[in-house]
């Protein structure tokens, strides 16, 4: 059976108490960064949030997250991901809403 590998890493260098820490996303690239970058900015408490692609060759981004107070950026990841899976799911129930209508413009190519 092949060995799956984590999805997401605490990379080195992380305070003890997790309220600033780097984390690789795994298989991912500008566009969950992006994406999760505003949403944890959205978090009052979140003092900075930033994240890169290292390389465009590596399939991976790295994101950086400071807390205020000692809170834990684990838990703003977390939170993080939970809102914009929301939002996904939200545009998606939209979105098939409106289709259903089937009151929507068509275009047909012509070449």
């Amino acid at each position: 059976m092949a060995e799956t590998s984590p999805k997401i890493k605490i990379m080195a260098g992380a305070a003890p108490d997790l309220s600033a820490a780097t984390f690789q996303i795994f298989d991912e690239s500008h566009t969950i960064g992006n994406a999760l970058r505003w949403m944890i900015m959205k978090n009052p408490k979140v003092e900075f949030c930033g994240y890169s692609v290292p390389h465009p060759s590596e399939n991976l981004i790295q994101l950086r997250i400071q807390m205020y107070d000692g809170l834990s950026s684990l838990n703003a990841l977390l939170e993080a991901l939970t809102n914009l899976d929301a939002v996904c799911e939200t545009v998606e129930h939209k979105y098939h809403a409106s289709l259903a209508t089937n009151d929507y413009e068509r275009w047909e190519e012509r070449s």
